[in-house]
């Protein structure tokens, strides 16, 4: 028989070795606070993913869009945190004015021209909607690297130019998006709802985080980490369901006259006098939130020092606009009993008469309160015209109404943009032209609502004479 040699360890591990090995690692303050900090991100995601599904949210695709355009606002705000600092702080004092109220004009004037267009265009867009959208954003990521490239000379204006043009288009082809991820579930109003939470959440972490990134590498950096967002959206657009580019049945809307019967020969079915109402209403507050982001930039610029003093006078103006936003939001999302015809004409009101106090009693922490004010009454505005259209309008107008309404809504704050370019920095002079149009612009609200009662009375009374 052969001898079978002895089995010897190829490679013995030594004591020493082993008992290495075998020793737990000593915990630190360091390892602890890492080892909670990944647990508690973790469990973060996992919550936010699964409110963004909530509610069938992930199967009918609006999920999907709410990520989207979280990425799209976080992209916008990375953007805005860069012209600021490239086209207003960084600029001579003396040529920080002239410098953004040209970028202002240069960017606000085509959509100014093309707003009345855009409704007509999406009447013929019925298909492909997925794709614009990407388109919107991949045009970004492209202005965004070319705007990294050019941001210290001229070439970055006309880089700049259609970053606005294009994300206001967004909005408008996403209001139309809307109606077609709708859960059972959900209404349109708590759906556009959580579209502005997660987009309001994502702008202030995401924005936050570009101004750091933008302050420690430069602004290239930031303007990067924008085309970045830009391409990851453009990405998770096009792989929207595809039933979001199915429109069988839909027909245009006017959301502009009060008149309830469609005139013989009109192509566009009115969306009733409750929408158009309440779409003046919000525009009148959209008007508003224009003239005070871009009047408080100017006014901060020609009153208040240069460097961190002036940065925290329009960051506090614009942390108030922010928190409103959310603020009004949350709580416009859980008025389920109250009327959205009062609500929308009761935040006009509201900021009609904070806006005449600050004309009053002008301030720097009165135009904050104002920035405040008048965000929550944009967000209850808007959340209320949202629920008037779905209560007012049938299915087959509703995507067009919403689309109609948005580009109408995106124009008025361009309108009130320009009136804040036009006015001298004159705070009390500022507030008070715009507490005399907002006051206007209730005032008519509230005529062309009464007109309408009136005629719905009227023809109310011919019908039982009729019938008599």
């Amino acid at each position: 028989m052969p001898t079978v040699p002895p089995l010897v360890p190829a490679d013995p591990v030594p004591p020493a070795v082993t008992a290495v090995s075998a020793r737990p690692r000593t915990p630190t303050v360091t390892r602890v606070a890492a080892a909670r900090t990944r647990e508690l991100t973790s469990a973060a995601v996992r919550r936010v993913r699964a409110a963004s599904r909530a509610d069938g949210a992930g199967g009918s695709g609006l999920s999907g869009l709410v990520w989207v355009n979280a990425l799209h606002t976080a992209g916008d705000a990375m953007i805005a945190v860069s012209l600021a600092g490239t086209l207003f702080f960084a600029a001579p004092a003396d040529a920080q004015r002239g410098n953004v109220a040209l970028y202002l004009l240069v960017t606000m004037a085509p959509f100014a021209v093309l707003a009345p267009v855009i409704g007509p265009a999406l009447d013929r867009l019925q298909r492909g909607r997925r794709w614009a959208l990407a388109a919107s954003l991949a045009g970004r990521a492209l202005l965004a690297v070319l705007m990294a490239v050019h941001f210290d000379d001229l070439a970055l204006y006309p880089a700049a130019l259609g970053v606005p043009v294009l994300s206001k288009g967004f909005s408008v082809l996403r209001a139309a998006v809307v109606p077609r991820v709708l859960p059972r579930a959900l209404s349109l109003t708590s759906a556009n709802a959580r579209l502005s939470v997660f987009g309001l959440a994502a702008g202030a972490v995401l924005g936050a985080l570009g101004a750091g990134l933008a302050a420690v590498l430069g602004f290239e950096w930031e303007l990067g980490a924008a085309a970045t967002l830009f391409a990851t959206a453009t990405v998770l657009a096009v792989r929207l369901p595809a039933h979001v580019d199915v429109s069988v049945g839909e027909a245009p809307a006017d959301v502009f006259t009060t008149a309830e019967i469609p005139t013989v020969g009109r192509r566009r079915r009115p969306a009733g006098p409750h929408v158009a109402t309440a779409l003046r209403a919000t525009a009148a507050l959209r008007g508003l939130s224009g003239f005070l982001t871009i009047f408080s930039a100017f006014l901060v610029q020609a009153t208040v020092a240069d460097g961190w003093e002036a940065t925290a006078a329009l960051g506090g103006i614009a942390a108030a606009a922010g928190v409103g936003s959310f603020g009004g939001t949350a709580v416009g999302s859980r008025l389920q009993s109250v009327s959205p015809d009062t609500v929308v004409l009761v935040s006009a009101g509201g900021a009609a008469v904070v806006t005449v106090a600050a004309a009053a009693l002008y301030s720097f922490p009165m135009a904050a309160v104002v920035a405040g004010v008048s965000a929550v009454a944009n967000a209850l505005g808007k959340i209320s015209l949202d629920a008037i259209i779905q209560r007012e309008v049938s299915d087959l107008l509703r995507a067009s109404a919403f689309a109609r309404s948005e580009t109408a809504l995106q124009l008025a704050w361009v309108v009130g943009g320009v009136l804040g370019i036009a006015l001298p920095t004159i705070g009390w002079l500022g507030f008070t032209v715009a507490a005399a149009l907002l006051v206007l612009a209730v005032g008519v609200t509230l005529a062309g609502r009464h007109r309408a009662a009136a005629a719905a009375d009227r023809r109310a009374r011919e019908e039982e004479e009729g019938w008599a």
